[in-house]
């Protein structure tokens, strides 16, 4: 199973969920996990009987809320860790003590995920800082004008942190067009729809996709979104 770690303290789960069903269309079998204070996937992604603690399945994707290790998850579903099936695990973490006990450091891919309100920026690096030992991070900024300023900003506050930026992929989503109703709108109807989304958002999809399999399956999720994009 690879790990794959999305850190920060900007709203991930809508990303990550959708992250997750175009891998899940390619054929990996795909965990998520909820590890934040706040666990939004316990609100936003249907479950028959909610309790504290769950792992749930959703549109071929199984979703872990409340669970704080991978024994956790092993034991809810009455099995070992190493009997743990799923080819990918996204796991959603906005503390050091949650980037340490899914064991993020030594995951495949390590995000960050920000926008430029200074919330989420300093609150973010706050947590990088947390960390036990210096961490390599590509960036995913949510941005409304994409500015190379934004970008030598953002490595400007960050001096002297834990963070070691991939310089040569920085990943820019829009911030605001449209792509937010309708995910919204997909949320109340109980379904991860990406046809209506922006191009610009389906296009940060796909090149995460293909950032976590690599460039040699580039054609399985081009074939993915075909896929999806058929779907009503």
């Amino acid at each position: 199973m690879e790990t794959i770690g999305f850190i920060g303290s900007y709203d991930k789960t809508d990303l990550i969920i959708y992250i997750a069903k175009v891998l899940a269309v390619t054929g990996k079998k795909v965990l998520v996990v909820d590890n934040t204070m706040e666990q939004k996937a316990k609100y936003v992604v249907p479950v028959i009987n909610p309790t504290k603690s769950y792992v749930t399945e959703f549109e071929k994707i199984d979703v872990a809320v409340g669970l704080g290790s991978f024994e956790q998850i092993a034991g809810y579903l009455g099995i070992s860790k190493e009997e743990l099936e799923y080819d990918i695990c996204l796991v959603d973490v906005d503390s050091a003590e949650n980037f340490e006990s899914f064991h993020v450091g030594t995951a495949k891919k390590k995000y960050f995920v920000t926008s430029f309100d200074l919330y989420s920026l300093k609150r973010g690096l706050e947590i990088i800082n947390d960390l036990k030992e210096p961490t390599n991070l590509t960036k995913i900024i949510y941005s409304k004008n994409i500015l190379k300023e934004e970008n030598e900003y953002l490595n400007y506050i960050s001096l002297g942190t834990k963070a070691i930026w991939n310089e040569n992929y920085i990943l820019y989503m829009p911030i605001d067009n449209g792509d937010q109703s309708i995910i919204i709108e997909n949320q109340r109807i109980s379904k991860i729809g990406i046809k209506r989304l922006s191009n610009q958002f389906k296009d940060g999809l796909r090149y995460i996709a293909v950032d976590i399999l690599g460039e040699e399956k580039e054609a399985e999720v081009k074939k993915a979104f075909r896929i999806l994009e058929k779907e009503v």
